[in-house]
């Protein structure tokens, strides 16, 4: 195998609608700026892969326009995943292994604000038994937390303190959209939205996209004085029926947790791709992180949640710690579809 690590990520302000770009133009700056922080030419770049979802924009092939905001003239070697971006990087952490190059541009961009986001995300259910009940993203969630809370291994307490934890990380985080000092007691006084989920257990409509750079062996330490190496990256998948499926657990995020090899790292900290504070909670657990493990410092998605860049982000903001100095080992998680189905861990270390 070969070793792969993340040199440059850049993303964008996340804000509540974007209604100036198309998204040509929302990942233009991003892959700029990304190529740059690596000092990449674009015609060094071997393999070009992004994520995004064409129920956003309401129009097939959305993709392709992305390509504007690129540069793929000369013609380029390009990919795309109907999934978020850190999905993308699988890919290209997998093109990257076949040996023939050496450098790899990824991105995601996502415009939630386009529709009713609640509504839209029921297209991804079963067809045939769920999704003609109507059930909304929200609704699943909140079905999830009841479990979470009947099996008496967490309270709302609990949910309100990862959501306030996360809104005073954003602090830091400039490009976070949620900022506070909120307290938890603060939080339980507010009305529920979906019982028993209040507004801050739910993730912000966002608007954003986000780019990083792959490079493997010597190319990465050329480009960039701390890498931050891939040294395991796994995605797994639950039952497409909820019913079948213990809500309050996620074994496929365990199974791929294992794969990558968290379990026998010490990672000092997690970013956490967990939409609903209640699943932070079950992934702490499935991913057997330690009470010392920082989570979500940059403010995870309870901060900011575009869609099909949120997973991507993670990597970033887990690696941009690593490229920094700020940390050895880090731990990165994706997530996509309802209550947890679809997870991607990935273990980032500086050598």
């Amino acid at each position: 195998m070969r070793d792969v690590a993340v040199v440059a990520y850049a993303e964008l302000p996340n804000v509540r609608r974007d209604a100036e770009r198309d998204e040509a133009e929302l990942v233009q700056p991003v892959i700029t700026r990304a190529l740059e922080q690596a000092g990449l030419d674009r015609r060094r770049v071997g393999f070009t892969v992004s994520g995004s979802c064409d129920y956003l924009l309401g129009r097939p092939f959305s993709f392709v326009s992305a390509l504007d905001g690129v540069g793929p003239w000369p013609p380029i070697a390009e990919s795309h995943v109907e999934m978020d971006g850190a999905w993308a990087l699988y890919e290209a952490w997998v093109r990257l292994q076949h040996g023939d190059i050496d450098t790899a541009l990824v991105y995601a961009y996502g415009k939630s604000s386009q529709g009713e986001l609640r509504d839209v995300l029921v297209q991804q259910l079963d067809p045939y038994y769920l999704a003609p009940l109507w059930p909304d993203s929200v609704s699943l969630a909140a079905l999830q937390a009841r479990a979470l809370l009947d099996s008496g291994r967490a309270s709302e307490r609990d949910f309100a303190e990862v959501a306030a934890r996360s809104r005073r990380h954003a602090l830091g985080n400039p490009n976070a959209q949620l900022k506070g000092e909120w307290s938890a007691d603060a939080l339980l006084a507010e009305p529920y939205l979906v019982t028993p989920l209040r507004r801050h257990d739910c993730p912000p409509i966002s608007d954003g996209a986000a780019a990083i750079v792959l490079a493997v062996g010597d190319t990465a330490r050329e480009l960039c004085r701390r890498p931050a190496w891939i040294r395991g990256i796994d995605h797994r998948i639950e039952p497409h029926a909820l019913g079948v499926r213990d809500l309050t657990r996620s074994p496929s995020s365990a199974l791929a947790a294992k794969k990558a090899g968290v379990p026998k790292a010490l990672p000092e900290l997690a970013e956490l791709c967990a939409p609903f504070s209640p699943q932070e909670l079950i992934l702490r657990d499935a991913l057997e992180l330690a009470d010392g493990v920082a989570i979500n410092l940059s403010g995870g998605p309870l901060a900011a949640n575009p869609l099909m860049v949120a997973g991507l982000a993670r990597i970033g903001h887990a690696a941009s710690f690593i490229l920094a100095g700020d940390a050895r080992c880090a731990v990165a998680h994706a997530t996509s579809g309802p209550c947890l189905q679809q997870n991607l861990v990935c273990l980032l270390e500086s050598n």
